[in-house]
């Protein structure tokens, strides 16, 4: 059976119910972020792609609503009333099951550095053996000396899956090694049955709690098939305690998120300088320049030019666009627009093709057309603005009565004079022109002239 295939008849745990008191912060250590994604979600992630049909995560009942908030019905749930350590964790997540499944596999929710093709091989490795009980993936000890060493029955036995004989925790460790140890990442596979019928068998500590690596002894004096699988790197077996354990992770996954997309094809001048979230997508032969953050669900196209001193959230940018030293958040642009330096695009607004944003110009929940051009020291806001209008330098649509927010409609070909207030609601008709300084309270019929404060018409197409 191979891992890369569904796993018939197998659960994934996830033991999120811990206090995380060392984060010193109101928010629950599974939904702190790291590259922009929750740390629960990497684990849900990770079981997903290798092929774990059911997963369930073991809560907290203080954690639960946000988590499932967070999570929906991607996931089971069950609750771990009080902290009693990991193995009561495990037999909470089993409770929520009808049956029993043949494979389990578990891992934590403050582990993102996890490798999905590590936890392959360690699975591939575990269904291979029909008699295996349980399977350990194990990294080299560059990172993470306060967690629990792999002791083997062959000591010498590191280069392949081996027996083990116990997992031996920094706590309980009577004198250093003198060399890199095997860590346990805590990360998981065992034979479901022989998991069920053990895990309420492991004693209580002194500190009143039962922990999972107790069964790695247990299973090996009982003489089952116990296996550590060093299949992880070494920085795989960094977890998350308290904020600085959080940036360290942070800036691991940053490193692979940059390298990813530079093999991809797209040009990062200065990685160290550039943040790109998890679940972020990029087209090839497009350049990041310096000091440029991709956050949140932002898609870019090919061939574009970010930054440098760039924010993009939540947004789609498609193919052929330069975006200098500007913001956008939770807007699309279209292809072929040049934005910046120093614009804004505020929520719920849409570049259409070949639009062109200078310098300052600001926009909001507002549709712009293509071939627009608003160079200069602009607020666009509850506008729909048609194509091949000249905006310029200064408008600004007054959208905002004190009480309500109004609309601007400015038709194809306009002409907005420089310094034009815009007072909403009104209508700007096509090819109409509006003079320098102009304050425009009316409408403006198509082809119309106006001008002045208040602006008076003019001239307009009905004239002879």
């Amino acid at each position: 059976m191979s891992a890369t295939q569904p796993q018939t008849d197998s659960v994934g745990i996830i033991l999120a119910a811990g206090h995380g008191s060392r984060m010193r912060s109101r928010i629950a250590k599974p939904l702190h972020t790291a590259a922009g994604k929750e740390l629960i979600r990497y684990p849900v992630d990770l079981l997903t792609e290798c092929g774990i049909q059911t997963i369930v995560v073991v809560a907290s009942p203080d954690n639960h609503p946000e988590i499932a908030a967070l999570l929906g019905d991607r996931v089971h749930y069950a609750i771990q009333p009080a902290a009693k350590g990991t193995a009561d964790a495990v037999a909470c997540g089993l409770g929520a099951l009808r049956s029993v499944p043949e494979l389990v596999m578990v891992t934590a929710a403050d582990t993102p550095l996890v490798r999905v093709k590590s936890t392959r091989r360690m699975l591939d490795e575990h269904v291979s053996r029909p008699d295996r009980r349980m399977t350990i993936l194990t990294a080299p000890d560059f990172f993470g000396p306060d967690l629990g060493h792999i002791e083997r029955a062959d000591p010498g036995d590191t280069d392949a899956a081996g027996p083990v004989s116990a997992i031996v925790e920094a706590a309980d460790r009577e004198s250093d090694p003198g060399r890199p140890a095997e860590v346990n990442t805590g990360v998981y596979c065992f034979n479901g049955p022989w998991l069920a019928e053990n895990v309420g068998r492991i004693p209580v500590s002194a500190s009143g709690e039962t922990y999972l690596t107790s069964l790695a002894e247990m299973g090996n004096k009982a003489g089952d098939d116990v296996v550590a699988a060093p299949f992880a790197w070494a920085d795989e077996a960094m977890g998350v305690n308290d904020r600085q354990q959080l940036s360290a992770v942070a800036t691991v996954l940053q490193d692979r998120i940059n390298s990813h997309w530079m093999l991809e094809g797209v040009t990062i001048i200065d990685s160290a300088t550039t943040y790109i979230d998890a679940d972020v997508t990029i087209g090839m032969d497009t350049v990041i320049q310096p000091n440029t953050m991709l956050s949140g669900q932002t898609v870019i196209g090919e061939g574009c030019e970010i930054g440098p001193n760039s924010v993009i959230r939540d947004s789609t940018v498609a193919d052929r666009c330069s975006i200098v030293a500007s913001t956008i958040e939770e807007s699309t642009v279209h292809t072929d627009v040049s934005i910046g330096p120093y614009s804004h695009l505020r929520p719920e607004s849409v570049i259409e093709r070949g639009v062109h944003l200078g310098n300052y110009v600001e926009v909001k929940n507002s549709r712009i057309g293509s071939s627009t051009a608003a160079g200069h020291f602009c607020y666009l806001g509850d506008a729909d603005i048609g194509a091949g209008v000249n905006v310029g330098a200064g408008t600004i649509t007054c959208n905002y009565d004190g009480v309500a927010k109004h609309q601007t409609t400015v038709g194809e070909g306009a002409f907005i004079g420089s310094d034009t207030m815009l007072i909403a609601p009104v209508t700007v008709g096509e090819g109409a022109l509006t003079g320098a300084g102009s304050v425009v309270t009316r409408d403006v019929p198509p082809a119309g002239r106006v001008a002045g404060v208040p602006a008076r018409l003019l001239s307009s197409s009905n004239e002879e």
